[in-house]
């Protein structure tokens, strides 16, 4: 497992460890706020890693809460320089939906990533064509934006070969999106062949959830486990027109992990998989 943390994590370590230090010298964020003279949306920012915070107000707060020992002034100090760096998604941050940046932090700093996808084939998984075709068709009118958003999912998925230790992933897919023609007939006999192909890897578990299982746990609607090992806690990210939301409470993440435990022991096993998707595709072909 790597030991290595990119800048997305970094920036809740630091968070958590100034929210840490700012509890056990007993101030409140509205403290915290007005000695920094800023708003106490900001410091609830800070201390969840949505924000960054200067060197100086660092130094600033670890010596107000009363941080004496050198040694840990410069850990922090040293999480805070780790933090500013930038990751390769900063290339394309002006055209990417927001948050979506730091939901590419977050997923290349996972180790594990477990998913539910009711409606498309996950960012992952996605063939170039297939992911122009769904991004074309939430962007339209827009296209060099569209082959720039093509180019940043399709570097994404360097995530699944990446040296020493690929990320984890695993997807129930709703048969139903599936079958959805996206792009038409023949981008999805591609994306179907992809998938079986993908779900050879090691490293790679597909489940697909068939339409006549009916009612099942996970029915509310898309989301993500995403896992870091010991580096830092679980994050839930929940997708939404509305936009999206990250969960980090114990009880927000256990819930969801218990959902996605239920959906994929609702699914065939994915051992299954390569048939029910060559099922799919010659049913598809037919019509």
């Amino acid at each position: 497992m790597a030991t290595a943390s990119g800048p997305t994590v970094r920036k809740r370590q630091l968070g958590a460890e100034l929210r840490r230090l700012r509890e056990s010298a007993g101030k409140r964020i509205e403290d915290v706020a007005e000695h920094l003279e800023c708003s106490m949306s900001k410091i609830s920012r800070v201390e969840t890693g949505q924000a960054p915070i200067k060197a100086r107000d660092v130094r600033d707060l670890l010596a107000w809460f009363g941080v004496e020992d050198p040694v840990q002034v410069e850990a922090v100090m040293q999480i805070h320089k780790d933090a500013q760096q930038q990751g390769w998604w900063a290339h394309y941050e002006e055209v990417l939906p927001s948050g979506m940046a730091t939901y590419a932090g977050l997923e290349s700093d996972a180790v594990a990533l477990r998913a539910y996808e009711p409606i498309f084939v996950h960012g992952l998984l996605q063939t170039e064509d297939y992911a122009r075709a769904v991004i074309a068709a939430v962007r339209p009118g827009e296209p060099e934006e569209v082959e720039r958003l093509v180019r940043f999912r399709m570097q994404r998925q360097d995530l699944l070969s990446r040296r020493p230790d690929p990320l984890e992933l695993w997807v129930v897919v709703e048969e139903a999106a599936l079958r959805r023609p996206v792009g038409g007939e023949e981008v999805m006999a591609a994306q179907i062949k992809h998938l079986i192909h993908a779900a050879a890897l090691p490293n790679v578990t597909i489940q697909v959830m068939p339409t006549a299982k009916g009612a099942h746990a996970a029915m509310a609607g898309t989301f993500a486990l995403l896992e870091f090992g010991t580096k830092a806690p679980t994050v839930v990210y929940v997708d939404s027109i509305a936009g999206n939301v990250y969960l980090e409470k114990e009880r927000d993440v256990r819930r969801f992990i218990q959902t996605f435990d239920l959906v994929r022991a609702a699914g065939p096993d994915p051992q299954e998989t390569p048939a029910i998707l060559e099922n799919i595709a010659r049913e598809i072909h037919k019509t």
